[in-house]
């Protein structure tokens, strides 16, 4: 059985498991997509510059036991501070209750299917899937046709979530390819704070592909800060959606660090469906040996008086290759808009490279927007001043490039997490390739 053979067998097999159930219909009609559509390739514009297809070569395993993962193996890549946190674990991309801690009042986690059916079903059903018409491609539609073991996060009205919300996204590779497929729908309402973080790991050698979509919904008042920390092995390669709508005044603030990995590919959007609205969407992409980052991001300005700052660096080294394509849209109603977008890129070997392409659509005419990227190398006066202080070549290299990513790192509000990826960078500045 060839692996879209095996891909349509489960697709059937959760159709049968729930026959004519409240998300049956969108499974149905998005794995028509996907039968259509297929592996997204380069002849995609939107994938112009980043091969997936290849990877599907591989005899990738959906259902594998999750039963096998033990707490022993979760202590290793546990986030600092995780005893204070809600923890919730994906394990192969479906959520592993045993594994999970809910520290907070005011939260609600439960089982995707599950909430779908019962009081919130009017959410999942106004909400779920709202990401396929900006993420128009068969790997989108494949998580959705074979959703299973997805989770609903639903935060209570007036709620200030103390405890953050830890995600783990772990692949069980020890024994076979793993085809990870989490999926969640985030809701918080009015006047309500989370904070959340999310990470990657993959047990084995066997490789993995995690396809992830994550859609939050964001009310009246309500405030969500989001990081995203990639720094998975070098056969873990990902397809990362991340679907923000904000349908009141809210603030959004969210950063993804991307340090390692096989492909990966992070396609985030804020659409700001209410007036006054604020999106921060913050990057730093850190790569080396053969790794591949490709950031697509997409904010969408709906109603007037909105505000977005975007702002992404990068750095690579040795055959690494970057990619960066901010989309900004202003609508013919978007007056009054302001919408700032920058990609900065430093290139620390011949051998390296990005493509960057920042992108404005405006239909209003009383906006103000701007955009712009940079390609370049190190500072070599500012490299020069530093060693004519005593400085080593290596240290100087180091203490220029901690003050090209410490912008991003400075936008990390949830103070543990600052610390630990601060830590990662200042390793991978040490390491003998720098």
């Amino acid at each position: 059985m060839n692996q879209t053979d095996y891909l349509k067998a489960r697709f059937e097999q959760l159709q049968q498991e729930e026959p004519g159930g409240n998300l049956a219909a969108v499974r149905s009609k998005a794995f028509s997509a996907f039968e259509r559509m297929g592996i997204p390739t380069v002849r995609n514009e939107e994938w112009k510059y980043t091969r997936i297809s290849g990877l599907f070569n591989k005899e990738y395993t959906l259902a594998a036991d999750i039963a096998a993962l033990s707490s022993n193996d979760l202590t290793t890549y546990q986030l600092p501070a995780h005893e204070e946190a809600n923890v919730l674990v994906f394990v192969n991309g479906i959520f592993a209750e045993q594994h999970s801690v809910i520290r907070s009042a005011g939260i609600s986690i439960q089982l995707l299917e599950l909430a779908a059916k019962n009081e919130y079903a009017p959410i999942v059903a106004a909400h779920f899937d709202h990401s396929s018409s900006y993420v128009n491609d068969g790997i989108n539609a494949l998580n959705t046709a074979l959703l299973h073991g997805g989770i609903f996060v639903h935060v209570a009205k007036n709620k200030v979530i103390e405890h953050p919300v830890y995600i783990y996204h772990i692949s069980d590779a020890r024994n076979t390819p793993v085809l990870a497929q989490p999926r969640s729908l985030v809701y918080l309402s009015e006047n309500t704070q989370l904070q959340l973080a999310e990470t990657y790991i993959t047990i084995g050698g066997s490789g993995s592909f995690t396809n992830q979509v994550m859609e939050v919904v964001v009310e009246k008042d309500a405030q969500l800060s989001y990081y995203k920390i990639q720094n998975d092995s070098a056969d873990a390669s990902q397809v990362n959606t991340t679907h923000i709508r904000q349908t009141g005044t809210s603030v959004v603030n969210v950063v993804t660090i991307s340090l390692n990995g096989g492909i990966v590919r992070n396609n985030l959007h804020a659409v700001m469906e209410a007036s006054h609205a604020e999106a921060h969407l913050y990057g730093l992409y850190f790569q080396q040996g053969n790794s591949h980052i490709d950031n697509h991001t997409v904010v969408d300005n709906v109603v007037p008086h909105c505000q977005s700052n975007e702002l992404y660096k990068g750095i690579l080294d040795n055959n690494a290759t970057g990619v960066f394509n901010g989309k900004i849209f202003v609508r013919k109603d978007a007056q009054k808009t302001n919408a700032f977008q920058s990609n900065k890129n430093v290139l620390l070997s011949d051998a390296a490279s990005v493509n960057t392409k920042p992108q404005l659509e405006i239909y209003a005419d009383d906006v103000k927007c701007s955009h712009g990227c940079t390609v370049g190398s190190l500072d070599e006066e500012g490299l020069f001043y530093l060693q004519s202080r005593g400085i080593p070549y290596k240290a100087a290299i180091a203490l220029l490039l901690q003050g090209f990513a410490m912008d991003i790192l400075e936008k990390i509000r949830l103070e543990p997490i600052r610390a630990y990826v601060t830590e990662l960078i200042a390793q991978r500045l040490t390491a003998e390739s720098i």
